[in-house]
């Protein structure tokens, strides 16, 4: 069954899974993943919490001792999610050791409400890295205009970031050169940049459900023939800009102090149209040094039936660009696209925040001890 797996982990992409629950800690499947799927890292949103809190009973104890303590659901909710990470982090740490750093990592988001607010990002940052408190954390910060001043902050300190929620090209290089601007403020400081390490979350499926929808609008065969095909484009292209910054005389002097690079990392790789094949966003991005978060239906179907045939992103940078230009001929500005993909991207994970308040708010009266 990991067959495929392995293939991909020896074609240098780290597989991560994109879920957590505490059930998934506590019934030993997250180590079973690690053990036998190749898993070297974990991801998590908002919506994944709200998910995995409203269903089950796996929080009531710790709700109840909340509700006791008469703690806000903001609190409740930094409790319950900070925990979850905290052993996650725990059980991956062994892989954290043996990759130096690299891989046994776990992602937790900012308030996502604070998506447009630089210095409580930077805040919120800070305090998610105490109270997780453990070094193999990503604190997950949004690639905003807000965002980019607050990743180069928070890197300057010392805490390694996830950056989420990009889009575009034109972002992604913004968000590198915050990345490089945060190790040269640490380097300043005399931190040890060894131990700062970064992934820049660049989304990949939701690129393809917006064009798509637009070319099917267009309705011409030109348009149908490009179906499916912005989304690898546009992160192969991001590939493309990752090797260009990771080679410049900017980096070359952060790389003798012995600094990480910020690996690609491609999240929102679940395939919406069923008329793809389920693997795609998979093993049609395949290149040394990047990051795939799955969901777990992902991780299995390649596990199942994936073809990792190798590098399936150098050589393609050519054609990539024809594909998006293409596109544009059609009408379909990329630009107008990437910033309503960000701006629905921020506002879904609001949503979803703001679920998981109204939940854990009504669990916390459920379980609230009687007064006598």
């Amino acid at each position: 069954m990991t067959d495929a797996l392995k293939r991909l982990s020896d074609e240098g992409v780290a597989i991560w899974l994109d879920d957590l629950s505490r059930q998934r800690i506590t019934s030993g499947n997250l180590a079973e993943l690690l053990d036998q799927s190749h898993v070297v890292g974990v991801t998590t949103n908002p919506s994944i919490f709200q998910k995995a809190i409203s269903e089950g009973h796996g929080y009531d104890q710790q709700l109840a001792d909340l509700a006791a303590r008469k703690v806000t659901v903001d609190e409740a909710i930094r409790m319950i999610t900070t925990a979850d990470v905290r052993d996650a982090a725990d059980i991956l740490r062994p892989v954290f050791d043996a990759t130096d750093g690299q891989d046994g990592r776990v992602s937790i988001e900012v308030d996502p409400r604070l998506a447009h607010e630089t210095t409580a990002t930077i805040a919120e940052a800070k305090q998610l890295a105490w109270l997780v408190d453990r070094p193999n954390t990503l604190i997950k910060i949004p690639a905003t205009q807000a965002g980019l001043p607050a990743i180069t902050e928070v890197i300057g300190l010392g805490i390694s970031v996830n950056v989420t929620l990009i889009f575009s090209l034109e972002r992604y290089r913004a968000v590198m050169d915050a990345y490089l601007a945060g190790l040269e403020k640490a380097r300043e400081r005399g931190l040890d940049l060894s131990k700062i390490h970064s992934v820049a979350s660049f989304f990949v499926s939701r690129v393809d459900s917006e064009i798509d929808k637009r070319l099917d609008g267009i309705g011409t065969d030109e348009a149908k023939a490009l179906k499916g095909k912005a989304a690898l484009a546009n992160a192969r292209l991001a590939y493309e800009a990752y090797e260009e910054v990771f080679s410049s005389e900017r980096w070359a002097a952060l790389d003798k102090a012995q600094a990480n690079k910020q690996r690609p990392l491609w999240a929102s790789t679940g395939v919406k149209d069923p008329a793809y094949k389920d693997t795609l966003y998979v093993v049609d991005l395949v290149a040394p040094g990047t990051v795939n978060t799955m969901p777990e239906a992902t991780l299995e179907a390649t596990a199942d039936h994936g073809e990792v045939t190798g590098d399936t992103v150098r050589g393609t940078y050519e054609q990539s660009r024809a594909e998006l230009a293409a596109v544009e001929k059609l009408g379909i500005g990329y630009d107008e696209v990437v910033q309503l993909l960000e701006d629905e991207g921020v506002q879904k994970f609001e949503a979803s925040w703001n679920d998981l308040l109204k939940s854990t708010e009504a669990e916390l009266k459920r379980l609230a001890p009687s007064e006598a």
